[in-house]
């Protein structure tokens, strides 16, 4: 179990790594350098050299790279918070502290003020919309895979195929356009604030609506597969006609076999939840992780941009490292492999 677990923890530091460098890589040959993306369009030529010289960006990239590390792993200070400068850059935190992804453009203020509140804003709304698929998946995936061909399950079929073809974008258009426009029931938008005479609960009904429905239909078709499966097992058959109630042989003997595939694919939702959706945050303007980076991306704000990377990637790769451990413990042939 250690080793396992020891290979995936490496596994993860290695990916971490090698995503960091292609993310720094690849802003570092975006138009413009650091020293104007700083400064902005309106400074001089001579400001901007200046700006230049003191954070050496004339250097490789490698020793570009290395320099970004240390300022995130806290070994050195973070240039750009130099007085000198004159650039007015403050952190509560100081210059020198692990985790310093260093200073947002766009909003003026240090990533660790912006990302971390954006990120706990779509945790949030996350952490509802996943309350609520995975019940729903796991109830209406097992009632129609116990009964493959019947109305439940052609029913199941049918909506989860119609529900996942509908991109959120527009599906949301549908929800604003009838609890909004025309019923006037709920707001138009998220914006995590109260205000008359809308409270803070009502604004997240659309936008988990929105996530419920696009993912529902997937996940519960998944399971639904899964169950038909195990059900046509010769242990089902054997257990059935030693006399065995169907219930006991649903939950006992076909539940959890039948949770082996789809465990993975419920696991996924997660990194999808807090990192994919753009487009639910951008039209409910709900102030969340994937609005943020949409809006950095626009706006060329680099430092923001591979903070938001980073944390998404880690936010997979726990997420993956979490699912292979729980695979060892539902499925314990595949400990030793």
């Amino acid at each position: 179990m250690a080793l396992f677990i020891g290979k995936r923890l490496l596994m993860m530091l290695v990916t971490m790594f090698v995503t960091s460098v292609l993310v720094f890589s690849l802003l570092e040959f975006t138009p413009g350098n650091v020293a104007s993306k700083t400064l902005g369009p309106y400074a001089t030529q001579a400001q901007k050299e200046i700006l230049y010289n003191k954070l050496n960006l004339d250097d490789s990239l490698a020793v570009r790279y290395v320099r970004w590390i240390s300022v995130l792993s806290g070994i050195i200070k973070d240039p750009v918070y130099d007085p000198d400068l004159k650039l007015g850059y403050k952190d509560s935190r100081g210059d020198q502290y692990f985790g310093n992804f260093g200073w947002s453009l766009k909003y003026r203020l240090p990533v660790n003020d912006i990302m971390w509140r954006r990120l706990g804003n779509t945790m949030i709304l996350a952490g509802v919309a996943f309350a609520i698929i995975v019940p729903l998946s796991l109830v209406f995936g097992v009632l129609s895979g116990m009964r493959e061909g019947s109305a439940l399950d052609r029913s199941l079929s049918y909506t989860g195929i119609t529900l996942t073809s509908i991109p959120e974008f527009a599906s949301a258009t549908f929800l604003l356009v009838i609890f909004v426009l025309m019923l006037g029931w709920l707001p138009g938008t998220s914006n995590m604030q109260s205000f008359e005479p809308w409270s803070w609960a009502s604004q997240m009904v659309l936008p988990v609506l929105v996530l419920v429905l696009y993912d529902f239909g997937y996940v519960a078709r998944m399971v639904r597969g899964s169950m038909v499966e195990v059900m046509t097992r010769p242990y089902i058959r054997t257990a059935i006609l030693k006399g065995l109630p169907y219930r006991q042989v649903i939950l006992k003997h076909a539940l959890r076999n039948a949770l082996i595939a789809p465990f993975t694919v419920i696991l996924l939702q997660i990194p999808f939840l807090i990192t994919g959706v753009v487009v639910t945050e951008t039209v409910f303007s709900y102030p969340g992780f994937g609005k943020m980076l949409l809006e950095a991306a626009l706006f060329g704000d680099t430092a923001l941009i591979e903070a938001a990377t980073l944390i998404a990637v880690f936010i997979a790769v726990s997420t993956q490292l979490v699912g292979d451990v729980g695979y060892m413990y539902i499925n314990p042939r595949i400990r030793f492999i």
